[in-house]
């Protein structure tokens, strides 16, 4: 009774206190805050946990950033608005002994994927909230192609089962957090030829618990280029739909990204004329709707002088990072000497052209990221060793 009484004068403090200040001021206020304590404060009121789900809020937010970059020896985060402002960031993964930054990142919708060498497997990391959480490896699981989970399940963030695929010469393993465990699934294949797909990039693009990659099928010379997905539901491979660009050279630039939360953009850039046409989906992207899938032309940008986004001699896995924003178009990428730069497009301009000069080690490797509240997954006995603490 005592604590229910004393827990209702709280919340009712709490609401008067809230009656006394302008919404405009707390959002202020709380734009301010930690990171980690906006994660606490879900549970103050309703609206409170609305605000922490709400994009503008997040992108608002003093500590927010787009884009991570990481060296040999260090990572960065690089904020836009109002001005570029690079910080470094701490990869702290508990149980390892030398704390050094990961061979390789996989920017996955909430989360980072930190991965290691072979013998030492690799981490979960939400860098806002400074949280890891790390995967042991498994024999023949070398390379981690991205998260996601059954969305068939539920629609509440917390209750997600999230799970990792993994790739070797032979196998295609899934690990599960929740039992640690690993399972192997049924290798790619061309749905209608079966012919063996090759990733454009072997990051995947997470999209309501579905990883989608830009593949193309056999035909290496000149390849069509297909929207390719793996389902942790069903655990399978999907050829979802020839993508709006068509034939293309191996050497443009092709960036797939999620574009406001629920479709795709493509971002592509002829090496020969530097011309940079983006394109979106044009309804949200369903599992259940994988057969209709249609693609518009946002925006071609043919500007003189204009950066080549993949400098010459370089791989797949160098791919420009893009974000677009307010009509904008944000772009992180090397030039040809390996020095990280920012450029921001709007209305066929070229607005502005930034080096990232406190970036010092060349041909950092970069992921576009937007920052998240929602908590790295964990094993059953991750929980409970916390709980025992």
């Amino acid at each position: 009774m005592d604590n229910g009484f004393n827990q209702n004068k709280v919340q009712k403090r709490e609401a008067a206190h809230e009656e006394k200040l302008p919404w405009e001021l707390i959002e202020e206020i709380l734009s301010r805050a930690p990171p980690q304590s906006l994660v606490r404060f879900r549970t103050v009121c309703k609206r409170w946990n609305a605000l922490f789900d709400d994009k503008t809020f997040i992108n608002n937010h003093k500590s927010t950033f787009r884009f991570i970059l990481k060296t040999k020896s260090k990572i960065y985060s690089v904020s836009i608005d109002p001005e570029i402002v690079v910080r470094e960031l701490t990869l702290n993964i508990p149980g390892l002994e030398y704390q050094i930054p990961p061979k390789d990142l996989v920017e996955c919708g909430e989360f980072l994927l930190c991965s290691m060498d072979k013998a030492k497997g690799a981490a979960v990391w939400n860098p806002w909230l400074n949280q890891t959480s790390w995967i042991k490896p498994d024999h023949g699981a070398d390379k981690i192609h991205g998260i996601g989970y059954d969305s068939n399940r539920t629609s509440d963030q917390e209750s997600h089962v999230y799970k990792t695929i993994w790739s070797s010469f032979t196998d295609w393993k899934i690990h599960d957090f929740a039992s640690n465990t690993w399972k192997v699934v049924v290798k790619p294949e061309s749905c209608e030829s079966r012919k063996r797909p090759w990733l454009h990039s072997t990051s995947g693009v997470a999209l309501n618990g579905t990883l989608y990659w830009v593949a193309y099928f056999d035909n290496k010379t000149d390849p069509l280029y297909r929207l390719y997905s793996f389902e942790f539901s069903r655990e399978r491979f999907f050829n979802i739909c020839d993508l709006p660009c068509g034939m293309n050279d191996p050497r443009d630039a092709l960036v797939l990204r999620v574009f406001k939360g629920d479709r795709f953009s493509l971002l592509k850039q002829c090496h020969l004329t530097k011309k940079v046409e983006i394109w979106v989906t044009k309804n949200k992207i369903s599992v259940e709707d994988r057969d209709n899938v249609v693609w518009m032309n946002l925006l071609t940008l043919s500007i003189s002088n204009f950066p080549s986004l993949l400098p010459t001699g370089t791989y797949h896995d160098d791919q420009p990072s893009y974000f677009i924003d307010d009509k904008r178009l944000v772009v992180c990428s090397c030039d040809e000497s390996g020095q990280a730069w920012i450029y921001v497009v709007a209305e066929n301009k070229l607005i502005s052209k930034v080096q990232i000069d406190s970036v010092v080690d060349p041909w950092p490797l970069h992921c576009t990221y937007f920052p998240s509240l929602v908590p790295v997954p964990r094993g059953q006995r991750e929980e409970e060793e916390e709980l025992e603490v």
